[in-house]
């Protein structure tokens, strides 16, 4: 069984994560393009250096629309 322990520990690693290390506690959700499926988190959008519209939306870095926000769905991840 060591093959499927390796699998198993690998998978378990992978989806493991410290709350916090790198905002994930902080994210209440992230903002997507419907034009062409860009996400950012929403902790992200000023570090990344988005530009935003008149309602202070983050608008597309690839394309330049305006982007949807939607809430995380309380799992730590904003995906």
């Amino acid at each position: 069984m060591g093959i499927f322990d390796t699998v198993t520990e690998a998978f378990a690693s992978s989806t493991q994560r410290t709350p916090g290390a790198s905002g994930e506690g902080d994210s209440a959700g992230a903002y997507w393009c419907d034009g062409c499926g860009t996400r950012v988190r929403d902790v992200d959008v000023d570090d990344e250096g988005l530009d935003r519209d008149a309602e202070g939306t983050p608008i597309c870095p690839d394309c330049g629309e305006s982007m949807r926000f939607e809430r995380a769905s309380g799992t730590g991840c904003a995906c």
